[in-house]
């Protein structure tokens, strides 16, 4: 009896085991698909700017597009006149 408690409690600790792996197997794949593209969208809208000041809102919107115009530009400049 002792023996099959002990193997009981030994299959409920890798049970927990599994269980855990799996969740962060889960969660790793998810940071690298839609969830990048969800974080990227919070990012460039300016979600994580104060929302009680519209200026500040407003001005990182701003500045983040200026900014991905402008690294796409160097981008095409860049092959286009290295390649």
């Amino acid at each position: 009896m002792r023996e099959a408690k002990l193997t009981t409690q030994q299959e409920e600790a890798r049970r927990r085991e599994a269980e855990d792996a799996l969740k962060r197997v889960e969660r790793d794949s998810e940071a690298i698909g839609s969830s990048s593209l969800a974080r990227a969208g919070r990012h460039f809208s300016g979600r994580d700017a104060p929302q009680s000041d519209p200026v500040e809102v407003w001005g990182r919107r701003v500045g983040r597009t200026l900014a991905l115009v402008f690294v796409l530009w160097l981008l095409w400049h860049l092959v286009s006149t290295y390649l």
